[in-house]
């Protein structure tokens, strides 16, 4: 019941979502909400074949250690050895690097967006420029297995490689080595964003006349891009359980934590996260494509787990919970705080909503710009490149972002100053409240600014007292000052750290947006 009334305002013409509770194996709970595609009316229903977006990741983690355990390659192989393309920085990147999030590498998608490509519009990736972008860079980001650096690149050469180890279409030896093996005959690899994917959900966004269609992102296969079912998942998750393909070795490999150079556990394996949630131990993977989205979640001390999968971004990120409450709330520790019941809604007053709204910078989201507005009584999250979404008050300090998957905690001093707050999705994200300083001159940051890796121009100027960066293909974007010569900003760009030379003057400016970083833009003219 607690589901279905998380899931009420999804009808036969909204996008839609899929819910599916697996035990032993045996799916025991799955519904269709809302449709999977509303040019021809299809609802959304258990046997909708749905984008996993990143939650595909585990399967060509799993593809990687099959192969291992098979003799064909070693994980602790250099990837040039399989890839020699691929430019040397001197420094041996392993393929189990490659599955950690530890290479170093730039994210392509991320560096893509700073070029300028529109890829929440469906600008077309080709197959091969992960590796264009990589072969770019000048330097790693961080020695390989040094850092966690969540990386799509990585992730994209790791399919590369089952390519070359096996000599087939990764798309096609997955289907015939791991998916139709477990009996998952719904369950494909989308190569190429136009392949037709029998009855699958389409993917959309909220546009200005309703909804619209958006494809999906290209060159991520392995990344991204699997297609599945809930029953599917149920036939994975029982293998999780007993390794009958690959056996229990793979599946520990899988599922165990890579261990940073500095020898604390990243809390990831190949692919999956490893936490626990309420005192249960838990394996899960989010996924967000540009329209999709999907949640995956195991407890192997339960052997039992739950998805919602989606086509629709806005769909109401308070299912998963409720799904996790209804399901196996009886085996876990009561929550810290108690979720406010759906719709009840908690009433904050004014003044305190006053004292949350501000500028947010955030540390782990690569400086990403958060802002909070207060309108009438209610606040709303402005986050890059993203329609404003209404905050509902769960308790005094935290909130639900309705219309997006992700909670927002206020965190607040003793005297009750807000000093930041917290970005709970896909993990816990710090932010800092920035404090506007108008003391810096910022005429002296305007000029054109051209980077050489990223072959891209970008044009600073001062409007209405604020400094503003254009792109041909986008913009403006304000930047904000945060301390000394560094500004945050949206996307494309969140982070611009200055470079001056020894008068002072400024010669150029560092780039990133998280994922991909120190991109160096030199000054060509005022």
């Amino acid at each position: 019941g607690k589901v279905d009334q998380a899931a009420a305002q999804l009808y036969k013409d909204t996008p839609g979502a899929v819910v599916g509770v697996i035990k032993g194996g045996q799916v025991v709970f799955v519904k269709g909400y809302g449709a999977a595609d509303l040019t021809n009316g299809l609802p959304f229903t258990r046997e909708t074949p749905t984008n996993i977006g990143s939650s595909s990741k585990q399967f060509t983690g799993f593809a990687l250690a099959l192969l291992a355990s098979r003799n064909k390659l070693s994980l602790d192989d250099d990837v040039r050895k399989h890839i020699p393309e691929l430019k040397d920085f001197g420094k041996k990147i392993t393929v189990r690097h490659l599955l950690t999030h530890t290479t170093g590498y730039r994210e392509f998608i991320n560096t893509l967006i700073i070029e300028g490509r529109q890829v929440l519009e469906g600008d077309y990736i080709a197959p091969d420029e992960p590796i264009k972008v990589i072969n770019r860079q000048p330097a790693l980001q961080n020695d390989p297995g040094a850092e966690f650096n969540y990386n799509n690149t990585a992730f994209s050469l790791a399919t590369t490689v089952v390519e070359r180890v096996t000599g087939r279409p990764f798309a096609e030896w997955m289907r015939e080595e791991v998916f139709l093996p477990l009996g998952m005959t719904k369950t494909w690899v989308r190569a190429n964003p136009g392949q037709i994917i029998p009855g699958r959900s389409i993917g959309y966004i909220a546009g200005d006349f309703g909804f619209r269609e958006v494809r999906d992102l290209h060159a991520a296969a392995g990344a991204g891009g699997i297609y599945t079912t809930p029953g599917d998942v149920a036939k994975w998750m029982s293998n999780l359980k007993t390794g009958k393909l690959g056996g229990p070795e793979v599946i520990k490999e899988l599922t165990t934590s890579f261990v940073l150079n500095d020898g604390k556990p990243s809390n990831y394996g190949y692919g999956v996260f490893i936490d626990t949630n309420r005192g249960l131990k838990r394996w899960q993977h989010g996924g967000n494509d540009i329209a999709h989205s999907s949640t995956f979640v195991y407890y192997p001390d339960l052997d039992s787990g739950y998805v919602v999968f989606s086509n629709y971004q806005g769909v109401p990120g308070v299912i998963a919970g409720f799904v996790a409450e209804a399901f196996f709330g009886q085996h876990m520790k009561a929550p810290e705080s108690a979720p406010a019941a759906a719709g009840a809604g908690v009433d904050v007053p004014v003044a305190t909503l006053r004292r949350y709204a501000g500028k947010y910078e955030m540390s782990t989201l690569g400086g990403m710009l958060v802002t909070v507005e207060l309108q009438g009584r209610e606040l709303r999250l402005q986050v890059a490149g993203q329609p404003a979404l209404p905050l509902k008050a769960t308790s005094m300090t935290s909130f639900e972002v309705v219309g997006a998957p992700a909670k927002i905690t206020f965190n607040a001093g003793a005297d009750g100053t807000v000093e930041g707050i917290t970005f709970h999705q896909g993990g816990e994200h710090p932010g800092k409240r920035l404090v506007e300083k108008s003391s810096v001159d910022l005429n002296s940051f305007t000029g054109r600014f051209f980077s050489e890796e990223l072959e891209t121009f970008y044009d600073l100027s001062v409007e209405d007292g604020k400094l503003v960066i254009r792109h041909r293909r986008f913009g403006p974007v304000t930047l904000t000052h945060t301390n000394g010569d560094n500004f945050s900003g949206t996307l494309p760009v969140t982070q611009v750290a200055f470079q001056r030379d020894s008068e002072g003057k400024v010669t150029g400016f560092e780039a990133g947006n998280g994922r991909a970083r120190g991109i160096v833009f030199k000054k060509v003219s005022r």
